[in-house]
């Protein structure tokens, strides 16, 4: 079983359908990995094509096997509204090492509405030598 950290790089996003009618809406990505959940900064304002340029670090093993990005548009005074969502595969990351900014499509339910830009950096745990 393989174990390190998974770095993610949360370039942007592109042609997201805007859920605020009256104004801009003001994205945020939320990024899961099995249990673990990290939460991006509010785009505010940037409407359908915001642009991030974060990082994320999960500590993962390969029975992780995929990524999933949520996007959301931050509501004050209502719930936020669900954009979208992206599952991005792991397998390719544990045997290449690194997958440079890849576009992803963006789904709801069956239906595409826009694209997000991710790039993914694999690094195995040292292996420890025992006796």
């Amino acid at each position: 079983m393989v174990h390190g950290t998974l770095e993610v790089l949360l370039v942007g996003a592109k042609g997201l359908e805007n859920t605020d009618f009256l104004c801009n809406m003001d994205p945020y990505a939320l990024l899961k990995c099995r249990s673990q959940e990290q939460r991006s900064s509010i785009a505010s304002g940037k409407g359908s094509n915001p642009e991030w340029n974060e990082s994320f670090v999960f500590t993962v093993s390969d029975q992780a096997t995929e990524l999933v990005i949520k996007l959301m548009d931050s509501d004050s005074g209502t719930s936020d509204d669900f954009v979208g969502e992206a599952t991005i595969p792991l397998e390719a990351v544990y045997t290449e090492g690194s997958i440079p900014p890849t576009v992803y499509n963006v789904v709801k339910g069956e239906h595409y509405c826009g694209e997000i830009k991710v790039g993914l950096t694999f690094t195995p745990e040292p292996k420890t030598v025992c006796c």
